[in-house]
C-alpha cells in the first residue's frame, strides 16, 4: 500500500499486487455526508505521523472532516452559501498499520463536534480494479450474501427478482462471515472487520455497528471498479440503502471508534475466506460431551414424539408421513448405546415393524450410467428425471425457467457419482468405478458449488447441499483410489461451505454455525435464502460422510474441520423445537400449529430460521439425520 497526499490533505492509497501491479485504490481514510450540507467532505490530514509501540510500526494521521462554509470561505462561493457549521465536523486520528504479507489494519478513532446528521459516515472505501482493469473480475464473495463468478453482477438478478436482488447493503444479522472479497489474475483484495463490535452509540440512544456495502460492478458510485467499503449507519432496508433514509445523529462529544484490515494476496475470493477464517481460527463449538445430549434427546423424540401406537414413527404433519419403517437414526442408536433406557425403549417399538429391504443399489447405479453423456458428465432433465415438484412450471410461466434442458451444474455431476461408488463398494464392478471416475473428472471443470436445490431454486446459483455431496465423493474416492487430486478437490468443496456458514453471531441472537442453503430465491420469488437459514443441508453432508466411513475432517488440515462439524452439528441441537419457547410458525402448513402447541413436534428441526427475526419457519423435519451424523462423528 502506498499512502498520498492531495492538495487538502492526506488520505487516500494504491494497492499493489505482489508482482508489483496495481490492483485497487482506497479512496479516502473517511468521508462525511451531512444531511443540510450540498457536499460529503473527506476525512483528511495535514500530516502523518511515523511511530512505533509493540506490534510494530505505524503512521497515525490526524484528520478532520472540514464543513462545506470552511471550505469554501475565501472563494467565490463564499457569499452565497449558507451551511450552518462552521469549523470541522469530525476531529480525531486513523492508523494505519503493515501487519505483514500484504495485510494493513486501519483503525478510526473519531469525535464529532456538533450535534448533526450524517447520511453517511465511510470508513475504508476500496475501489478494487479502479485505474487498471475496472469492474473485471474472476470472482467475488461476501459469505452469506453474494458469491458472484466473472461478469455475473453482485446484487444481479441471476437467481434474484427486486427487491431481493440488491444486497449492497445487506442486514448486518445476515452476513456469515465478515469478510469481502474481489479477484481477478490470481490475486485478491478482501476487506475484514468485527461485524458484532458497535462502533457508536449515545445514551440510551441507537447503536451502530459498521454497514458493509459490496457491489461488483461498483453501482454505488457507477464507477468502472468493484467497490469494498464500511460505513455507517446500518442499514435496515432491502439493500439499496448506500446514504441513510434515517439520518445517523452524532452529538457534540459523541465517539466512534472502528477498524478493519484490508489485504492483497494470492488466489481467489474463496481463499481471502479460508486465510480470514485461518487467522481467526474456527469458534468455539459444542463438545462431544454436549453432541452426546443431543443424540439421546433425538432418541427421546423417536420413542415419544415422532411414534403413533399402531402406526409407526412419523410427523402427522400431513397424510402419508407415518409409516411402518425403521428409522435408521434409531437402529444406529440402538447399536451405540444399548444400555441407555432410550434404548429400551426404542428396542421395544422397532420389535413391532417389519424389516424392510434395502435399496437396489446397483439399479440406481445402472439407471445413471444409461444417462451418462461421453465426457462423464450429466445434464439437466427438468420434464424428466429431474422434475420432482411443479416449481418448474410455475418458475417458468410466471418469470422464467430455473435451469434449462441440457444444463450442466456440480451437483448433477457428483450426486450420480455417489450412487455408482456405492454400487461399486458393494458389486466390485468396473463398470461402476469407471462411471464414478469419469463423471467426477468432469465435475472438475466447476469452481463454484451450483445445483443442489434444483428442486425450487435457480439451477447455477451458489448452493451448500451441492458443496457437500462434491466434499464427500470426492474425499471416498480418495480413500478409494489414493488419488491426491480427489483429496485436494474435496478440500476446496469443503472450504466453500465456509461462504454459506455463519462463524460469527450478534449479541441479541443465537445463529454460531448456522448456514444459508443458498445465495438465491425460491422459484423467484418465494423465499429469500440470504435472509434464511436452513441446517438439515449441512447435517446431511455429514451424516452422509458418516454412513459411508469418510472422514471429511481429514482432507484439509489447514482449517479445523472437527470443530466446524461439532458446530454445525451443535447448532442443529439448537434448532431443536420446544412449543414452550413459541418460536415457529409453520406458513406452508398453517393447520399443524396446534400440533406444535400441544408439544407434537417437539424435538424436530425446523425447515428454516430467519436471520433478521431470530424465528423459525417453514415444515417440521424428522432429526434423524442430524442423530446419524452426531453418532458418526463422536464415534469417530
Amino acid at each position: 500500500m502506498t499512502l498520498y497526499r492531495r492538495t487538502t490533505g492526506w488520505g487516500w492509497a494504491e494497492i499493489d499486487d505482489h508482482g508489483g501491479e496495481h490492483v485497487a485504490v482506497i479512496d479516502h481514510l473517511g468521508e462525511l455526508a451531512v444531511r443540510d450540507s450540498p457536499v460529503p467532505m473527506r476525512l483528511e490530514a495535514a500530516s502523518a505521523e511515523l511511530d512505533s509501540d509493540a506490534e510494530g510500526d505505524f503512521i497515525r494521521f490526524a484528520v478532520a472532516a472540514m464543513s462545506t462554509r470552511d471550505a469554501l470561505r475565501g472563494t467565490s462561493f463564499d457569499q452565497w452559501v449558507g451551511s450552518p457549521f462552521a469549523g470541522p465536523l469530525l476531529e480525531g486520528h486513523v492508523i494505519v498499520r503493515a501487519t505483514g504479507d500484504g495485510r494493513f489494519s486501519m483503525s478510526w478513532e473519531l469525535m464529532s463536534t456538533h450535534d448533526i446528521n450524517a447520511t453517511y459516515l465511510r470508513g475504508p472505501w476500496v475501489r478494487f480494479g479502479q485505474g487498471a482493469f475496472g469492474v473485471e473480475k474472476d470472482d467475488a464473495i461476501l459469505p452469506g450474501i453474494e458469491w458472484a463468478e466473472g461478469s455475473e453482477w453482485t446484487s444481479g438478478s441471476d437467481w434474484f427478482r427486486d427487491p431481493w436482488a440488491w444486497r449492497v447493503t445487506p442486514p448486518v444479522d445476515s452476513v456469515g462471515i465478515p469478510v469481502m472479497a474481489v479477484s481477478r489474475g490470481e490475486t485478491y483484495v478482501s476487506v475484514a472487520w468485527d461485524a458484532g463490535g458497535e462502533a457508536t452509540g449515545w445514551f440510551s440512544y441507537s447503536r451502530h455497528r459498521l454497514q458493509p456495502v459490496f457491489a461488483a460492478p461498483n453501482v454505488v458510485e457507477r464507477s468502472d471498479s468493484s467497490l469494498l467499503g464500511l460505513m455507517l449507519p446500518e442499514t435496515a432496508g432491502s439493500g439499496d440503502q448506500w446514504a441513510a433514509d434515517q439520518p445517523l445523529e452524532l452529538h457534540r462529544g459523541q465517539v466512534l471508534t472502528f477498524s478493519a484490515t484490508v489485504a492483497v494476496g494470492r488466489g481467489s475470493s474463496l481463499d481471502a475466506v479460508v486465510d480470514a477464517v485461518r487467522r481467526t481460527g474456527m469458534p468455539d463449538a459444542a463438545t462431544p460431551g454436549d453432541l452426546e445430549e443431543g443424540v439421546h434427546r433425538i432418541a427421546r423424540t423417536y420413542g415419544d414424539t415422532l411414534w403413533h401406537e399402531g402406526e409407526g414413527f412419523g410427523l402427522g404433519q400431513k397424510p402419508g408421513d407415518i409409516g411402518l419403517g425403521r428409522p435408521p437414526f434409531v437402529e444406529d442408536y440402538l447399536r451405540a448405546y444399548p444400555e441407555r433406557a432410550e434404548a429400551g425403549r426404542l428396542r421395544a417399538l422397532v420389535a413391532s415393524l417389519p424389516v424392510e429391504e434395502n435399496a437396489d443399489v446397483v439399479q440406481i447405479a445402472d439407471g445413471y450410467l444409461a444417462e451418462q453423456c461421453d465426457d462423464g458428465s450429466f445434464v439437466f432433465d427438468p420434464n424428466g428425471r429431474h422434475r420432482s415438484k411443479d416449481d418448474f412450471v410455475v418458475a417458468r410461466d410466471l418469470v422464467a425457467p430455473m435451469g434449462m434442458p441440457g444444463d450442466r451444474a456440480l451437483d448433477l455431476d457428483v450426486l450420480p457419482a455417489l450412487h455408482m461408488l456405492r454400487a461399486f463398494t458393494r458389486s466390485g464392478e468396473a463398470r461402476f468405478r469407471d462411471g464414478a471416475r469419469r463423471a467426477l473428472d468432469a465435475a472438475r471443470r466447476h469452481s463454484r458449488p451450483e445445483g443442489g436445490d434444483f428442486w425450487e431454486t435457480p439451477l447455477n446459483a451458489p448452493n451448500l447441499l451441492a458443496a457437500g455431496h462434491a466434499a464427500v465423493a470426492y474425499a471416498w474416492a480418495w480413500q478409494l483410489f489414493g488419488d491426491e487430486s480427489d483429496r485436494s478437490a474435496s478440500a476446496h468443496w469443503m472450504r466453500s461451505l465456509l461462504v454459506f456458514t455463519h462463524l460469527w453471531e450478534p449479541k441479541h441472537r443465537s445463529m454460531l454455525f448456522n448456514t444459508k442453503p443458498c445465495l438465491c430465491s425460491s422459484d423467484w420469488y418465494f423465499a429469500n435464502w440470504v435472509r434464511d437459514h436452513v441446517q438439515w443441508e449441512v447435517i446431511e453432508t455429514f451424516a452422509l460422510a458418516g454412513e459411508l466411513d469418510v472422514d471429511l475432517t481429514a482432507v484439509d488440515d489447514e482449517l479445523d474441520w472437527s470443530a466446524y462439524a461439532r458446530g454445525v452439528l451443535g447448532a442443529g441441537c439448537r434448532w431443536l423445537l420446544d412449543h414452550r419457547d413459541d418460536t415457529w410458525r409453520p406458513h406452508n402448513l398453517p393447520q399443524t400449529l396446534a400440533i406444535y402447541r400441544a408439544g407434537g413436534f417437539d424435538g424436530c428441526l425446523p425447515d428454516t430460521h430467519n436471520s433478521t427475526t431470530g424465528l423459525y419457519g417453514g415444515m417440521a423435519i424428522p432429526p434423524g439425520r442430524l442423530g446419524q451424523a452426531i453418532l458418526s462423528l463422536v464415534a469417530r
